[in-house]
């Protein structure tokens, strides 16, 4: 893969990517000095979402003249009371320098959709996964917040195939090491089993890689 700079770009995260981008940073692939998280989980309250995307963004300004935002589109912003209204608009609004990832959500940066099926046919036998990444763990009570037991209910079971996190970062074993009951009742609130699924981060660093060539890093 052609060695893409971020020395010169600031980056905007959703924080449920977090774990990623800092391993990323650790390894040397980024090589940008200045990230800015997003809370984890505000696909579900997106005023607050686009109040910190645009709090991050202009902090980000006084860093660098290029910025890279590390959200997904679909279905990270659904405003329901505008729909017209989405996460590539908000980009656009930003301006020249300013370009985000080429992808729905944070495990479609993980694994795009072909992949995510293939996974699906060998894990769960092509039964529907509910899929995840490590921070969907690590920040679970702020990814699910509000959510009580009777909302997982109406939501998990269906997916029959149980949930699967992504780990690129062998996050998954190492929770099970040291917090297992944890992971157990985790499980059990969603009422579905759950399972880490090992990938590398070859699309993550080439749907970055690739935005990071727009902006002309």
């Amino acid at each position: 893969m052609e060695t893409v700079s971020f020395s010169d770009i600031a980056i905007v995260a959703c924080g449920t990517l977090s774990p990623e981008l800092n391993f990323l940073k650790k390894e040397g692939f980024l090589d940008t000095k200045h990230m800015f998280f997003t809370t984890p989980g505000l696909h579900e309250n997106i005023h607050e979402l686009e109040r910190q995307l645009l709090q991050r963004i202009a902090k980000a300004r006084e860093k660098a003249k290029k910025i890279l935002v590390v959200y997904g589109g679909k279905f990270c912003y659904v405003n329901a009371d505008e729909p017209t209204r989405t996460m590539q608009k908000i980009i656009q609004e930003q301006g020249p320098g300013v370009a985000r990832t080429d992808a729905t959500h944070c495990m479609d940066m993980i694994a795009d959709e072909a992949e995510r099926e293939r996974i699906a046919q060998e894990v769960a036998g092509g039964e529907k996964v509910w899929w995840m990444v490590p921070g969907w763990i690590k920040f679970r009570h702020k990814v699910f917040e509000g959510w009580d037991k009777g909302l997982a209910n109406e939501n998990f079971p269906r997916h029959t195939g149980g949930a699967v996190v992504l780990d690129a970062i062998g996050y998954v074993d190492q929770y099970m090491a040291e917090h297992p009951e944890e992971f157990l009742e985790y499980s059990d609130w969603m009422g579905i089993p759950m399972q880490g699924y090992s990938v590398t981060l070859d699309r993550f660093k080439s749907v970055l890689s690739e935005q990071a060539r727009i902006l002309g890093g």
